[in-house]
């Protein structure tokens, strides 16, 4: 483990088709301690928002669930932060008309939990392919729709870079399955968590190889300074 902030995080590979509970309870554990290691200007408070404040917004508009343009473009904040930053499809998303954006939501909220029409009634605004379609989706009904994350992807169905709905529908029934194979009366698991589990996973390898390389530097800096000194 990597200490982070005084929390721990996950620097144990996590295997897909593991079944040990713990351990997928472990790797989601140590996802608050990933999301602030990365050391990402507002990842924190965009995380908070979008998976706290963001779900809770959209609730309350019930029974005409929707989200608006400023949400949607700081939902695209969050997922181009905590992923790959393109300045460009944050351009595109916060440039679209509010009555869109909260027409195309609420027709998808409403076509759950048929994720084809759901992720189809989002994508036709300019700027939301089915990645971002699944993270708007996550906000509302995480016990249905994970984020189509990279990191989740690769240990889901390879590192595959294929973005498509179609990709997305295989994505969302492999993490609908591991998540009723994780549920117990003890243990709530949703798609939504095993993303994040998945996603803790990767991002705590990723710190421990990067913590490797800086050590073995260091390492080498001293041994080259003990040599000149002879």
């Amino acid at each position: 483990m990597i200490q982070a902030g005084g929390r721990k995080t996950a620097t144990m590979q996590l295997e897909f088709e593991c079944s040990n509970v713990n351990k997928w309870k472990e790797a989601l554990a140590s996802y608050e301690a990933c999301v602030e290691s990365l050391n990402k200007p507002n990842l924190i408070s965009l995380d908070d928002y979008y998976r706290k404040e963001l779900p809770s917004l959209i609730h309350q508009r019930n029974p005409n669930p929707h989200i608006n343009t400023t949400e949607l473009s700081k939902l695209v904040r969050w997922k181009l932060t905590r992923g790959k930053w393109r300045p460009r499809l944050l351009v595109f998303v916060s440039s679209l008309d509010d009555s869109s954006v909260k027409s195309a939501s609420e027709k998808a909220f409403k076509s759950l939990p048929d994720l084809t029409k759901a992720v189809s009634e989002l994508t036709v605004l300019k700027g939301v392919g089915p990645a971002t379609a699944s993270a708007v989706l996550a906000a509302y009904a995480p016990d249905l729709a994970p984020f189509m994350s990279d990191e989740a992807m690769g240990a889901a169905l390879g590192h595959s870079k294929d973005y498509s709905l179609k990709q997305y529908l295989l994505f969302a029934d492999k993490l609908q399955a591991k998540a009723k194979e994780l549920v117990s009366e003890e243990n709530c698991f949703t798609p939504f968590d095993v993303e994040r589990a998945l996603w803790s996973s990767a991002i705590g390898l990723k710190l421990k190889a990067s913590k490797s390389n800086q050590d073995s530097e260091i390492k080498t800096t001293k041994n080259s300074k003990r040599k000149r000194k002879h």
